[in-house]
């Protein structure tokens, strides 16, 4: 009994031996990768952290530098603040509440503001916790310095202003690039917004950028467009003449000149110095409709231009490329063509600068978390779109516009300025009723540059329905009120005494 006894607790103790030698090579041999990240994951967690956010600056001629997105510290959070609040709101964007950048520069360059995303390793023992073992902090985003010139800038904002309180405008914007860079100096919208409350907007159509992503119909200020194809291809010259009647018929299709009038012979020149419809449509037919259109793609308006801001549009303009005659004849002086206002703007930098179509650029400079600073080249999109005298004689002809038309009143004492006005109906379509033809209200357009044969500047005013009925009363004003305070601005010499 007693060596039962003792047998029984040996194989008791053999047994329980035997399950717990088992059990441990279960965990420790069979499982151990599974309890060996199950250990693993109780004493080690990853948290994720942002970069700080990009910031974004512009300045003036002199240098002086100003915030217009930059991060300020609230309740122990780093929160997105504008400091220039309507200048320019709808060229920055605005962060959103997601943390994203939208619309504009914010959610142009959304990738490189936000700067990196990094996980980061904390441990845990029995003593102190949780402690950091990675301590490598991310990335920051990179700032900007745009190509925005605050005074410049900030008077655009207030001729706009104005033009709603004068021509009591729905909407409007101004254009001032350097046609020989691509730089934009000022790009200003009315109506504008806060980007700090942009949660209490209720129209959200406020947020997009009206240069960059609306099209419209620009009228006369195209038959420069028309003019250049055509001397380009030694079709016409500015002093070939014609006979206009006052109309032009096509495929039973009246076509009239502005208010019915009839000039009888004139040349090219006076085409553009009277913005005669009927001399557009002559020069257009010289090089026939291929060739127009070719040229019309050349100067880049069935593309978008590659300016650096969220969403661009650009129109295919696919009712012109249908091919009837009328389109053609309409489209030679501006109706029946659909441009955003930037891509006009490059057009016409390109009679400016000898025939190059630039790339319009904002952000001028990229300066990374190290200082390293890249800055922005100019980019020829194409070259000799027309040649060196093409331009040449396109800005002649368009420098007699403002000397000795209607719009002298874009002329500028001791300066020679060139330049175009337009005046277009509003289709139906753009303002959002579903029905063809056009309607009462008037898109009124006038762009020049300056000094005309070595440009520094050039100005594009486009204004929705102001209460004149052209551009002469309303645009051409605002132009020259720009023009004169970026000429003293820049301290530009003059032309002649």
């Amino acid at each position: 009994m007693k060596n039962f006894r003792i047998n029984f607790i040996l194989f008791c103790i053999f047994l329980f031996s035997a399950v717990i030698v088992s059990r441990l090579f279960y965990i420790q041999i069979a499982n151990y990768e599974y309890y060996k990240a199950l250990a693993f994951g109780q004493q080690k967690i990853f948290n994720q952290t942002q970069g700080e956010r990009g910031e974004i600056l512009f300045g003036d001629r002199k240098g002086n530098l100003r915030f217009i997105a930059k991060n300020i510290e609230q309740d122990n959070v780093l929160k997105r603040y504008y400091p220039q609040e309507f200048l320019a709101s709808q060229i920055i964007g605005f962060m959103g509440g997601e943390g994203a950048g939208q619309y504009g520069l914010e959610g142009y360059y959304d990738d490189v503001l936000k700067g990196e995303e990094k996980f980061f390793e904390q441990e845990r023992n029995p003593w102190i916790g949780f402690f950091s073992a990675n301590k490598n902090a991310p990335t920051k985003g990179v700032d900007f310095v745009l190509s925005l010139d605050y005074n410049i800038q900030s008077k655009a904002k207030r001729l706009l202003e104005n033009a709603r309180e004068k021509f009591n405008i729905e909407a409007g914007e101004i254009i001032v690039m350097d046609p020989m860079s691509g730089k934009i100096l000022a790009m200003a919208n009315f109506p504008n917004f806060n980007p700090n409350n942009y949660s209490s907007e209720k129209d959200f159509e406020i947020f997009q950028n009206s240069a960059t992503q609306k099209i419209f119909e620009p009228g006369s200020v195209f038959k420069a467009i028309t003019m250049a194809a055509a001397i380009d291809q030694n079709k016409i010259t500015p002093q070939t003449e014609y006979v206009d009647k006052g109309f032009e018929k096509i495929d039973n299709y009246v076509i009239s000149n502005y208010n019915d009038k009839v000039y009888g012979k004139r040349n090219m020149i006076e085409v553009l110095e009277k913005s005669i419809n009927t001399g557009a449509i002559f020069a257009e037919r010289t090089m026939g409709d291929k060739i127009f259109l070719e040229y019309i793609e050349r100067f880049g308006f069935f593309e978008p231009t590659g300016v650096d801001l969220q969403n661009e549009v650009f129109s295919k303009n696919k009712e012109l490329k249908k091919g009837y005659k009328t389109s053609f004849a309409t489209a030679s002086f501006g109706h029946g063509i659909e441009v955003t206002p930037i891509q006009l703007a490059v057009a016409y930098s390109a009679i400016a600068n000898g025939g190059k179509l630039v790339k319009p650029y904002i952000a001028e400079k990229k300066i990374f978390e190290n200082n390293r600073t890249i800055e922005t080249e100019t980019e020829i999109i194409k070259d000799n779109v027309i040649s060196v005298k093409t331009a040449s004689q396109l800005t002649a002809m368009l420098t007699r516009v403002i000397e000795n038309s209607y719009v002298d009143k874009a002329k500028i004492p001791g300066y020679y300025l060139a330049g175009k006005t337009g005046t277009s109906q509003m289709a139906f379509s753009a303002i959002n009723i579903h029905k063809k033809g056009y309607s009462d209200k008037t898109w009124q357009t006038f762009i020049g540059f300056g000094p005309s044969f070595d440009p520094k500047f050039l100005i594009l005013v486009k204004l929705d329905n102001p209460n004149t009925k052209t551009a002469e009363y309303s645009a051409v004003p605002v132009f020259k009120d720009l023009a004169k305070y970026i000429i003293d601005y820049l301290e530009i010499p003059p032309d002649y005494e």
